[in-house]
């Protein structure tokens, strides 16, 4: 999303702690960067040369050093979260530097802390300077910790859902759904709505074991979850709002990848879109949902053991078609997401050349790239 290019370009492959490995496996998984590096133009960066005021509020995980925070990749206003991040109550949050901490005793929730923040950014902003806010709830992460005055409604609600259901979970994304909503309130109270896009999406697929706690989530009928290249993983929502110049309640089944928001929001500028290898402005579907539109190959490369016990794999995708790669085995499996969209079926002998083809480009581009890859032991 920051750069526009594809993270196994960037050899940051793995969230930045992950270091599972496995005994029984015979790969150690890749070396990776456990950071964006400084010199990478960031999108911030991109819309500062153009004039605009740049806020971060949130979850950053790429890098600590002051190079390297949000401070020093083009953010004017940062509100960085530092100490116990994975924690709703006894948190730190960093503000514009090192120096300057916010801390929580116990008292404010961390989803309305960041919601203040926003707000404050966006109060603050002059109206005749265009301002970009790129806004990183940690909700609705583990730790599953609600308000305590959100989650009894959902409480009450447990058993009609013979327990398939997580009334914590559903409180932490109530309070990130009002915080949304509260901005949406301020930028309308300042005439702003209808001068403001606003872009909603998610990072990664949901849980799909325990982790610090029990599965919050469900995939429905996508196979996997996240760390998986499989759909469960990887596919993720994303909702787009303009107040008068987007129609409303459009829906688009064409596909995209996070490295397209940086081109698609320069094209939308009037700027060069083309900013990488790995990036296709989407521009002509934000205009009009139907309009002829052509992705062509998105990849994904995940080269380690995840904590969510994902193994090494890569994927391709062109079109309805999807190739999934074990790096362990060098097994493959074709899918045909228009039937098949919880990729059930390997139909990969009955489309012998599709799956030729599809793997030829996944190791092209992996070469091409000179993608971090496991080692044999």
């Amino acid at each position: 999303i920051m750069t526009g290019k594809h993270p196994a370009r960037l050899k940051l492959t793995n969230f930045l702690v992950g270091e599972r490995t496995d005994s029984l496996s015979p790969l150690l998984p890749a070396k990776w960067t456990k950071y964006l590096g400084a010199s990478e133009i960031t999108l911030a960066e991109r819309l500062k040369t153009q004039g605009y005021r740049t806020g971060f509020v949130g979850k950053w995980h790429l890098g600590g050093g002051d190079s390297l925070a949000p401070w020093g990749q083009g953010f004017d206003y940062s509100r960085m979260i530092g100490k116990n991040g994975l924690d709703y109550y006894n948190y730190g949050i960093y503000e514009d530097s090192f120096q300057k901490t916010f801390e929580d005793k116990g008292t404010t929730y961390l989803t309305d802390k960041l919601t203040d923040y926003a707000l404050d950014f966006v109060k603050k902003s002059d109206k005749n300077q265009p301002f970009f806010l790129y806004l990183c709830y940690s909700a609705p992460h583990v730790f599953l910790i609600p308000r305590g005055d959100k989650v009894s409604k959902y409480l009450k609600k447990y058993e009609k859902f013979q327990g398939k259901y997580n009334p914590y979970y559903a409180a932490m994304i109530e309070s990130m759904d009002d915080g949304v909503g509260e901005i949406m309130k301020v930028l309308e109270a300042q005439g702003l709505a209808e001068n403001t896009l606003i872009i909603f999406t998610s990072d990664n697929g949901g849980v799909g074991i325990p982790e610090l706690g029990p599965i919050p989530t469900t995939a429905g009928n996508l196979r996997k979850w996240k760390g998986f290249t499989y759909e469960g993983g990887i596919r993720v929502p994303t909702l787009i709002s303009w107040k008068g110049t987007l129609p409303a309640s459009q829906t688009c089944d064409r596909y995209f990848i996070n490295t397209d928001y940086t081109p698609t929001l320069l094209e939308m500028l009037g700027q060069e879109p083309n900013v990488s290898p790995d990036a296709k402005s989407f521009y002509a579907l934000l205009k009009n949902p139907h309009a002829a539109f052509d992705r062509g190959l998105i990849f994904w490369h995940y080269p380690h053991f995840s904590n969510q016990l994902s193994r090494p794999s890569g994927a391709v995708r062109l079109g309805d078609w999807k190739l999934v790669k074990s790096y362990e085995t060098n097994e493959t499996a074709l899918f045909n997401l228009r039937n098949d969209e919880s990729e059930t079926t390997d139909v990969s002998k009955a489309n012998p050349d599709k799956a030729k083809e599809l793997h030829q480009k996944l190791t092209e581009w992996l070469t091409k790239i000179d993608a971090n890859m496991p080692t044999k032991k």
